[in-house]
């Protein structure tokens, strides 16, 4: 089948980081009525999403570096169980100590499986189109606000949010296992190939996993997708609530997401088409900037409609960045490393998209006001965008010669 094959591992990759993440990120549709069936604390229900993310991150390192020795598709299996076992379990608790340790423990850990593994197989396929393709599978994470959060919130309008997230663990097994069979390792991949045209110099290729990660392009690597995702974690997991606050409905508050997940698919492929063309660095250092930008916009908005309006445009800018982190890995480092090297970038940007929910709800907790929380997460944007602008640059981005950044 060739190449093309790598065709179908995008679409699947897609479909499942759609519903499997699209499953775990639906917790902030679930807060408020968590909170008023319950009366835990929105601090204590966030924090389950705060442990997911710091479990997340370092089952993503495992399960990376797992996947780089036996291939991507067992491990997004094995994951899958933990998904429907910790919703289900989550679902049915009523100790707050349970429900953080099954959808922060559980369901945090299967989270780490559905990036790091398919991405790294994604890459393999493809020398052209690199940028794109691994945008098209991470548009399944932008369609998962467009389904998963609607339908978890017309669920628990309709049948409580107990029921709702049972049927969507089971829903999100049926889907995930057969699917998650159409994942191949491309033939090659643990090979050491040639830099591609344009790209800056690769880490050399006899070092270990482990080596790489003291590299300065690592570092530089992990330390932007760290402050990207503390920047924007806080936001996306409490505006549902901020809107509600400012008087909309739960289901008009939820559409927010959506809006979000549309224009994070123009996103995902604009910033995709565009960093094949000019360079993936200056992409991500102007996704950032906008990005910082738009979420403290939030301080000044009170009507649904200017929730849509500003969630259009940080959905373009958080939902086209986030795949080009591994399109950047990708030029710095060996095929038969990338499970290892995107396995613990994950780590560290779960570590940052952990401080987010249980900050915010710190926040709104002592202040009485979700105000800091996004001049806080702006200030952070800004970090974020400056560290991106020490990657070393590609050769097409600068006009000059590769980057000669040894590891240190």
């Amino acid at each position: 089948m060739g190449n093309r094959y790598g065709w179908v591992v995008v679409a699947a990759g897609a479909i499942i980081t759609c519903v499997a993440m699209g499953a775990m990120f639906a917790l902030p549709v679930y807060l408020q009525p968590i909170a008023e069936e319950t009366g835990w604390t929105r601090a204590g229900i966030s924090g389950a999403m705060t442990v997911g993310f710091i479990v997340m991150g370092f089952a993503g390192f495992g399960w990376g570096t797992l996947s780089d020795r036996i291939g991507a598709r067992p491990v997004v299996l094995m994951a899958a169980a933990l998904l429907g076992a910790g919703l289900v379990l989550a679902s049915q608790t009523r100790d707050l100590v349970v429900f953080q340790f099954a959808y922060g423990g559980l369901v945090g850990a299967s989270g780490g499986a559905f990036f790091a593994p398919i991405i790294s197989a994604t890459l393999g396929w493809f020398d052209k189109n690199r940028s794109l393709a691994v945008s098209l599978v991470s548009v399944g994470g932008g369609i998962a606000p467009m389904t998963m959060s609607p339908l978890a919130g017309y669920l628990i309008e309709t049948i409580g949010w107990r029921a709702a997230m049972f049927w969507i663990a089971v829903g999100a097994m049926v889907v995930v296992v057969p699917v998650a069979l159409l994942i191949r390792r491309a033939p090659g991949a643990t090979d050491v190939p040639a830099p591609a045209a344009g790209a800056a110099a690769p880490v050399a290729g006899e070092q270990s996993g482990f080596a790489v990660l003291r590299t300065p392009q690592f570092l530089v690597l992990a330390g932007t997708f760290f402050l990207c995702c503390a920047a924007h974690s806080g936001p996306i997991f409490h505006t549902v609530s901020y809107a509600m606050i400012c008087g909309a409905t739960l289901t008009a508050a939820t559409g927010i997401y959506a809006i979000e997940g549309v224009a994070g698919l123009f996103g995902r492929i604009l910033f995709g088409t565009l960093a094949d063309r000019i360079g993936v660095r200056k992409v991500i250092v102007a996704g950032l900037a906008l990005q910082a930008v738009g979420i403290y916009a939030y301080i000044y908005l009170s009507e649904i409609t200017q929730f849509y309006m500003l969630a259009s445009v940080l959905g373009l800018a958080y939902g086209g960045v986030m795949p080009l982190y591994a399109v950047l890995a990708r030029e710095y480092f060996p095929p038969r490393l990338l499970g290892t090297v995107l396995g613990a970038a994950t780590m560290t940007s779960s570590i940052g998209m952990a401080f987010g929910p249980v900050g915010g709800g710190w926040l709104y907790d002592t202040f009485g006001t979700y105000h800091w929380l996004y001049i806080a997460s702006a200030a952070v944007g800004i970090a974020a965008a400056a560290m991106a602008l020490a990657f070393p640059p590609a050769t097409r981005d600068e006009g000059d010669r590769p980057s000669q950044m040894q590891p240190a």
